[in-house]
């Protein structure tokens, strides 16, 4: 069972995350919000200072701790100071685990280091125009090709897909 409180540790990293959005992303956001899109740089300060992925093992280049509360921190403070659309736990709570599950090692060798410091942005790409986000009604396909996959179908948004270098299409 997840215990309910935060260690010293968790607190002192809310405490840290806090100041990180009050200086780094807050003053941005309307800017970011009538430009439609967030900069790069907000990544990249987030994973300088350990906010972008916590779960991924050290040798990836995070933490490697798995306990949620760290990522609790994440999606409350950043929910509290109404910053959400800067999608920092798409980037690293949705689309992340995808790698990490179902890349291979050479792949996460090669990404997840950099997602962790901000400097490859990760997106999925998955809402389609007749089915929404419904991963069920989605007509997308994937089929293998001699050495490569040819992907056939439409998608109407990408998650974070404007600033991404890493997209994963379902």
């Amino acid at each position: 069972m997840l215990p309910r409180s935060f260690t010293e540790e968790q607190a002192m990293f809310r405490d840290a995350y806090r100041k990180f959005l009050a200086s780094e992303i807050v003053p941005h956001m309307e800017t970011w919000r009538e430009q439609g899109r967030v900069d790069r740089s907000a990544f990249e300060a987030a994973g300088a200072q350990g906010f972008l992925m916590v779960w991924p093992d050290e040798q990836y280049g995070g933490m490697g701790d798995e306990d949620f509360r760290f990522e609790q921190v994440i999606i409350e403070e950043t929910a509290y100071a109404r910053c959400g659309d800067w999608y920092n736990t798409l980037h690293s709570r949705l689309v992340g685990p995808y790698l990490t599950r179902f890349g291979n090692e050479e792949q996460r060798q090669r990404f997840l280091p950099k997602a962790v410091r901000g400097e490859c942005i990760m997106a999925i790409a998955m809402t389609e125009p007749d089915a929404g986000s419904d991963l069920a009604g989605m007509r997308t396909s994937a089929v293998e090709h001699q050495d490569h996959w040819v992907l056939n179908g439409s998608k109407t948004y990408i998650s974070n897909g404007i600033n991404a270098d890493l997209v994963f299409v379902a």
